[in-house]
């Protein structure tokens, strides 16, 4: 089992800047890739940002990319979402996504919410316009 818990959300005016983190606990973090994803208001769970367990490989969802960046400590077990130039439609609840690197056999799986096997509650980003 993995356990993770988000933090940083809250509100913030568009044009302004956010970090999220997501701490884990549990398993060897080194082994597991991380993932972001967002669900917004009466919209499907969406992917936003993940990264491969070394560090080395990111993805990002095209409406955030040059405006989001996905990071990982493996010493201290946590990942971070650094997002800025937050529109109004980057509002939703964040959730955190972990799974096992090795059933990663296909790059993807790293989009994929199907594909991780463990998640935070979230933390909600509300962006006023």
């Amino acid at each position: 089992q993995v356990q993770l818990v988000e933090s940083g959300g809250g509100l913030v005016q568009a044009g302004g800047s956010l970090r999220l983190s997501c701490a884990a606990s549990g398993r060897t973090f080194s082994n597991y890739v991380m993932g972001w994803f967002r669900q917004a208001p009466g919209k499907e769970r969406e992917f936003v940002a993940s990264i491969t367990e070394s560090g080395t490989g990111t993805f990002y969802a095209d409406s955030v990319k040059g405006r989001f960046s996905i990071s990982r400590d493996n010493a201290k077990n946590t990942i971070a979402l650094r997002m800025v130039s937050l529109k109004f439609e980057d509002t939703a609840i964040y959730y955190c996504a972990a799974a096992p690197a090795s059933t990663f056999t296909s790059a993807t799986f790293y989009f994929r919410a199907t594909r991780y096997d463990y998640w935070g509650q979230g933390t909600a980003v509300t962006v006023s316009s």
